[in-house]
């Protein structure tokens, strides 16, 4: 499996792993923040979803122009119960659909296409495989946040009870 067919894969299988893990947040617990600031699995799951549509985005840029500038999306922009307004279901779903169509358009890229630079206003590099690499990797950060709540890490008073 080549670099680009795992990043792929990585991409492809999130909807399903996500809504795993989000299955084995207990219900009491999917809103709960581990701190004040800190997000829910509800939450992480959420902000993933929001970012859906700005990767196909970002794609179109970096395959129709030469060094596209790419702005760097910030979660603080958004208003602060956003995220735990968002129906979960209905997310789930649209987020499925919507990585579905973008797995699609990746799996038709030619080689060089993945190749293809840009410029991030937050990031020295960036490219369309750049791109992917961060994409997969920012849905594991968020799947490991989902999975510690579904283990109920973040409340540790509540193992000794068990």
């Amino acid at each position: 499996m080549t670099p680009t067919e795992r990043i792929i894969a990585q991409i492809a299988g999130a909807p399903a792993l996500l809504s795993e893990l989000l299955a084995s947040v207990p219900p009491a617990d999917l809103q709960r923040r581990p701190k004040p600031a800190k997000w829910s699995a509800h939450e992480h799951f959420c902000h993933l979803a929001l970012m859906e549509p700005v990767w196909p985005a970002r794609l179109r840029r970096i395959l129709t122009e030469d060094r596209p500038t790419i702005v760097s999306y910030e979660p603080e922009d958004e208003p602060e119960n956003r995220l735990l307004e968002m129906d979960l279901q209905a997310t789930l779903v649209s987020f499925a659909q919507t990585r579905q169509e973008f797995v699609a358009r990746l799996q038709q890229l030619p080689a060089e296409a993945w190749l293809r630079p840009a410029v991030h206003t937050a990031h020295a590099r960036y490219s369309l495989y750049l791109m992917c690499r961060h994409m997969a990797l920012h849905d594991g950060f968020h799947a490991y946040r989902i999975e510690e709540s579904a283990l109920g890490s973040y409340w540790p008073e509540e193992r000794a009870r068990a």
